[in-house]
């Protein structure tokens, strides 16, 4: 009976030999797709937007505030081509922007076996749009491009899997629901226009990276 206990007891410290302890800090690198889902209402003109999509590198950090509860909080920042397309004026180029969409997630850990740790999480996102411009060869119609900052809301699935007992392995996918009210000017015959869309973004951010143990 003692004996199997001794094994009993072994088994379960092997399995939560990758659990984190209350007040760890870990630091995750990785490699991030980006991907919008846009959609856009276009008022005057009509149509819709389509927004390139964008690989970057992108930094979090994860604070452990028990064994399975966790808050990340992820910092990236990327660049995207705009068109809008199937308008009364045709297609207008209207240039680049970057997005820079801090994101707070409270996460939950689960640990099934000793190397493998999935997560689930949701939290809130606000998105910053700076460096809106139109670049060489943009369509001369559009004069100006302007994006509102906007608060949106995250949720994610991922998994750490142990490398040794400093590295981990993360795999990681977050679905981001957020919208911002544009206003692009445009010179026409008739004079100078300003006409106001509302676009949804909601893009996927697909990463994979490396995490350790800050402290």
């Amino acid at each position: 009976m003692k004996k199997g206990l001794l094994v009993l007891s072994g088994l379960l410290l092997s399995t939560l030999s990758f659990g984190q302890e209350a007040g760890e800090l870990h630091m995750r690198v990785r490699a991030t797709g980006v991907v919008p889902m846009e959609d856009a209402k276009i008022e005057t003109i009509g149509g819709n937007v389509a927004v390139s999509n964008n690989l970057i590198p992108e930094v979090d950090f994860t604070y452990y505030f028990t064994k399975n509860i966790a808050a990340e909080l992820i910092l990236g920042t990327s660049k995207h081509e705009v068109v809008a397309v199937n308008t009364a004026l045709g297609n207008l180029d209207l240039g680049r922007v970057m997005l820079l969409p801090p994101t707070l997630n409270l996460q939950y850990h689960f640990y099934p076996t000793k190397n493998l740790k999935p997560y689930v999480g949701a939290g809130l996102n606000y998105t910053i749009f700076y460096d809106q411009g139109q670049g060489k060869g943009r369509n001369a119609a559009v004069t100006s491009v302007a994006y509102d900052n906007n608060l949106g809301y995250s949720f994610q699935l991922g998994f750490d899997y142990k490398i040794n007992d400093k590295l981990y392995w993360n795999v990681d996918v977050k679905k981001l629901y957020l919208n911002t009210d544009v206003e692009v000017g445009a010179a026409l015959p008739s004079g100078q226009v300003y006409v106001p869309a509302e676009v949804d973004l909601n893009p996927w951010l697909i990463s994979t990276g490396i995490g350790f143990k800050l402290f």
